[in-house]
């Protein structure tokens, strides 16, 4: 008889504003989840996300040796994608070229980027493991029709929750028996941020870029804003350039209405305690986000198998009726509540390391 092969142990590491998720799956049982808090003065104190490197590796070891995770049976340590270079969608191997890219040449600042740094480091202290990415918020499949912007200095660029859009799409169209590359879908991931993707047939056709202003409002991001009154605002002496971009990202949306970016709050303000400007908000998120979906009715033809709604702001049964009131006529609208990123991660990776998906080298 052949003995059983031990399972494939993989860690995933999910670093975000001011925590980092940090889980083991044996094949695709996770077997630990830990989301590990860092202190705001620990984070805000570094000029640079890449500078919190550190210390957030250190806590990464010290949670894993104080839940005695035997790392030695890791085979493969894989980290969220941040902002580089335009890919395609899959699985990469973290290279040289790609860690140069997140320390020095970065398209923006986002704990993201902080991913494969991380996942290097503790492969590199592992013998045997083999670090990795899947599905960067900088993969790009959108048609050339859907870069063109009002001016040629203002390309429509593709920057979204890749990885979550593409995996609840992928789960979707698992339960109702169809391969994801057969289906039309709209999803849209609610979270800090908001993005909407036209899925075509496996691709992600056209998508609002929320990661510095584009598309609906949300608990941190203010979207789309009136250009001239925002250039008028950048001249007007007021604000430094720092101080702007965090309105558009960090401290717009919710942020700026109410110096917070828990919606579970600002919801229970509008409906249980009677203030009528957080109702008013609140409906108005639901309403951009509706819009936003109805937008991409006419990039697929108007032939949508599902709408997918998802991410922490789908935990919210009045935020998803709001949006289905306007939007279920549409197509059957599903929903997949909070990230599913860890599972993704992990999934993806074993899927390349037995063979089943190849392996991607950056750029």
């Amino acid at each position: 008889m052949i003995a059983p092969s031990e399972p494939k142990r993989i860690l995933v590491v999910n670093p975000r504003t001011c925590f980092t998720k940090v889980a083991i799956f044996d094949e695709t049982k996770m077997v630990y989840l830990n989301k590990i808090m860092h202190p705001a003065s620990e984070c805000q104190k570094y000029e640079n996300i890449i500078d919190q490197y550190d210390f957030r590796k250190e806590a990464i070891l010290r949670e894993l040796r104080n839940a005695d995770i035997d790392i030695s049976k890791i085979k493969a340590v894989v980290g969220r994608g941040g902002l580089v270079k335009p890919l395609k969608s899959g699985v990469y191997e973290v290279n040289e070229q790609l860690k140069y890219d997140l320390i020095h040449n970065p398209s923006g600042q986002d704990s993201v980027n902080l991913g494969a740094l991380l996942a290097d480091d503790l492969a590199q202290s592992i013998e045997g493991a083999r670090a990795f990415i899947v599905d960067p918020i900088v993969v790009d499949e959108m048609d050339e029709i859907a870069r063109v912007g009002g001016h040629p200095l203002f390309p429509r660029k593709s920057v979204f929750h890749a990885l979550n859009q593409k995996a609840v799409a992928k789960k979707y169209a698992k339960s109702v028996l169809k391969n994801y590359e057969d289906l039309n879908l709209i999803v849209a991931h609610m979270g800090v941020g908001i993005t909407v993707g036209a899925h075509h047939k496996g691709r992600v056709i056209d998508v609002n870029q929320g990661f510095d202003g584009y598309g609906p409002f949300s608990p941190k991001r203010s979207g789309t804003l009136p250009a001239g009154d925002l250039i008028r605002l950048c001249f007007s002496g007021k604000y430094n350039k720092d101080e702007l971009l965090k309105m558009v990202m960090g401290e717009g949306g919710m942020m700026a209405w109410f110096g917070t970016e828990d919606v579970a709050h600002i919801e229970h303000l509008g409906y249980e305690a009677g203030n009528e400007k957080a109702r008013l908000v609140f409906e108005a998120m639901a309403y951009q986000v509706s819009k936003e979906i109805g937008s991409l009715y006419p990039v697929l033809f108007g032939k949508v198998d599902a709408i997918i709604l998802t991410g922490g702001l789908a935990n919210s049964q009045r935020f998803i009726k709001l949006i289905i009131d306007r939007v279920g006529m549409i197509a059957p609208v599903m929903v997949y509540p909070g990230g599913n990123e860890m599972e993704a991660l992990a999934i993806s990776v074993l899927e390349a390391l037995h063979g089943k998906r190849g392996i991607l080298q950056y750029p």
